[in-house]
């Protein structure tokens, strides 16, 4: 693929619509993830799509840490969220990474930090970070890790809390879920959850975390958005099939 033939586009997700969920437009999730994003884009959130004859190839979404949602401390840096190629090989993730890193250096931050994990691809993979300079600044338990890219290598680095464990306990009882409307598929992973949830007649907890501090205090790890937890024990930091979570909740359910 000629990356130069490739089209930009900044901010234009009302007009071109969301990356992920796309054909599913007028899904609850979709929704929510359109009105989201256009109230971050206000408090400095950028969502750029890369299209190829009308089509998305592509897309990163980044905002500055102090309003991350993502549980990390990283203030002056800007943060990505999601990224996405939908053509591998073509150098298309590193050409967002690329533009992020250069947003950085024209608003003046200390660089960009990006949450990943290598077990799930409901985060990034830190590989193409690692291709593009970035570097290890932390790590998290369930294989989470904080890569930067810094613009001047006196920069404190970002970090993770450490308070992960104290997190949990505050749900020691019953079924939570801790969930936000940053990503369209959102929706779908906590209806998964009730269904789920209903074929051993418990009701769940759901909290929806609707600003940055609420998520730093109560975030059991450092993706944020979404989360179920059982009797103190997380579950899963992403969607699953209500079938999944069925037997991973039937196992912890029947210990009690």
């Amino acid at each position: 693929m000629n990356i130069s033939t490739l089209e930009w586009q900044e901010n234009q997700i009302r007009e071109s619509g969301c990356y992920c969920m796309r054909s599913m437009q007028k899904a609850p999730g979709y929704i929510q993830k359109l009105n989201w994003t256009e109230q971050e884009l206000s408090r400095g959130l950028t969502y750029i799509q890369l299209r190829k004859d009308n089509k998305s190839v592509g897309f990163v979404e980044y905002t500055p840490g102090e309003q991350a949602w993502r549980a990390v401390h990283a203030d002056g840096y800007l943060v990505i969220h999601c990224l996405w190629a939908g053509v591998t090989g073509a150098g298309i993730g590193s050409q967002l990474i690329q533009r992020c890193i250069e947003d950085a250096v024209k608003l003046g931050k200390k660089g960009v930090a990006v949450v990943t994990n290598s077990d799930t691809s409901w985060a990034p993979s830190p590989d193409v970070f690692l291709k593009n300079g970035f570097q290890l600044a932390d790590k998290a338990p369930h294989s989470f890790q904080l890569y930067t890219y810094k613009l001047d290598p006196t920069f404190v680095d970002p970090y993770f809390p450490d308070n992960w464990t104290q997190r949990l306990e505050r749900f020691a009882q019953g079924l939570t879920i801790l969930r936000t409307r940053q990503c369209p598929y959102l929706e779908i992973a906590t209806q998964n959850v009730i269904e789920a949830a209903e074929l051993l007649g418990i009701q769940p907890q759901i909290i929806l975390m609707d600003n940055r501090p609420q998520l730093m205090e109560l975030s059991p790890t450092p993706y944020g958005v979404f989360h179920v937890i059982f009797n103190g024990e997380l579950i899963s930091y992403h969607r699953l099939t209500p079938r999944s979570f069925a037997k991973k909740l039937k196992l912890l359910y029947s210990k009690t």
